[in-house]
């Protein structure tokens, strides 16, 4: 048996043994993909008229990718896409850690996710969720879906029934807002670059994006220079804010900005509110959230490139969830694998590794996970 027959026999047990099956509300109305290996979505225009069929389907196929549209439709399998009769579709956001530009990734590369990475992102989520969707858009924890991506991220699908008949611009200027995309330091401090007048600014108790950055700087002054330095201000003056936090705590309350030196002021402050927005890629994810016909990642699926899962997460159960213990779908038995990995494996409590073109006996959630990774053989 060749290693990818391997993964596949692998995965079909998974389906026919998973309490939790795959299956998304309304299956019939969705359309769905399925890729190899080496393409995560070689066919789309799949129909499936039950959540039996679809178990069927995985079962005899095993894919290692599956995905599903988030939008209804009256003829899910019709082509082209205006013979599907759009129903409407869920607002989705997906959030991956390659968007970021962290400083371990230049050690480690970006398909790599290590420890602090999968930490990033599941703060950029709760980011999302507690700044963003539930205060400024006025959703409910209840009509938020969490589910890990499977892979370096997580995808948020608001599940609420005014956002189903939203167009595409309208799901952007969502997706702007959230990433701050087209907001200018001169909306958040109006008299900018006024000389011989103090720099006026938002209030706490300010809506929108005027509030929001003053709360998040507020909170960022209290927790010391680290958490400043990580904004992105240098360190003399994160070091002079700290000292004086109670004056420049005191000062943003009242509106007033200026009480202590900084210059460049426009520079700094636009570095600020860069840094306060959810990190989405021009080039992929901000596509996700605007495009109504977008297919996503089948919640508790395999990701054919890790072999982990693509968990489901409560809100609730988020900020301790860690996908390289609460993720694993592979929990039983060894392989014998031959490693190439210059990265420590940390799965399950355990780390594996470095390995230079070794033979060893791994559990079969780490030896796949390399050779998903393309870091490993199987003998």
């Amino acid at each position: 048996m060749d290693a990818k027959a391997f993964i596949t026999n692998l995965i079909r047990d998974y389906y026919k043994n998973v309490s939790d099956f795959p299956a998304p509300e309304a299956v019939s109305s969705r359309e769905f993909g399925v890729g190899t290996f080496e393409r995560k979505i070689l066919y789309r225009h799949i129909e499936f008229k039950s959540k039996n069929d679809l178990r069927k389907y995985l079962i005899e196929n095993a894919p290692p990718y599956i995905s599903c549209s988030t939008a209804h439709y009256k003829f899910p399998a019709a082509r082209p896409m205006e013979k599907k009769g759009w129903l409407g579709s869920e607002l989705v956001f997906d959030l991956d850690v390659t968007d970021m530009h962290l400083p371990c990734q230049s050690a480690h590369g970006r398909s790599w996710v290590c420890a602090v990475c999968f930490e990033e992102i599941k703060n950029e989520t709760i980011k999302l969720i507690e700044e963003f969707l539930i205060p400024d858009f006025g959703f409910s924890s209840n009509e938020l879906e969490v589910n890990f991506s499977g892979n370096r991220g997580y995808h948020v699908h608001v599940k609420n029934d005014s956002v189903l008949t939203l167009d595409a611009n309208q799901r952007k200027e969502i997706s702007d807002y959230i990433s701050g995309n087209g907001i200018e330091v001169e909306d958040i401090f109006e008299n900018m670059g006024q000389k011989g007048h103090a720099l006026l600014g938002p209030k706490p108790d300010d809506i929108g994006w005027k509030g929001k950055l003053a709360r998040s700087f507020i909170t960022t002054l209290n927790s010391g220079t680290e958490q400043m330095t990580k904004l992105g201000i240098d360190k003399r003056i994160a070091n002079n804010l700290y000292k004086k936090r109670a004056l420049v705590e005191l000062g943003i309350k009242n509106g007033n900005w200026d009480m202590v030196y900084i210059k460049n002021k426009a520079d700094f402050w636009k570095t600020i509110l860069a840094n306060q927005a959810i990190a989405q890629s021009d080039r992929i994810d901000r596509n996700v959230t605007k495009d109504p016909s977008h297919l996503i990642r089948l919640p508790e699926s395999i990701h054919g490139e890790t072999g982990l899962i693509a968990k489901k997460v409560g809100i609730a159960a988020l900020s301790k969830f860690d996908p390289m213990n609460d993720a694993i779908a592979f929990r039983n038995g060894e392989m014998e694998v031959i490693a190439n990995s210059q990265q420590k494996l940390l799965i399950n409590n355990e780390q594996y590794g470095p390995f230079n073109k070794e033979k060893v006996k791994l559990p079969v959630y780490a030896g796949t996970y390399l050779y998903l990774k393309g870091l490993a053989d199987i003998i």
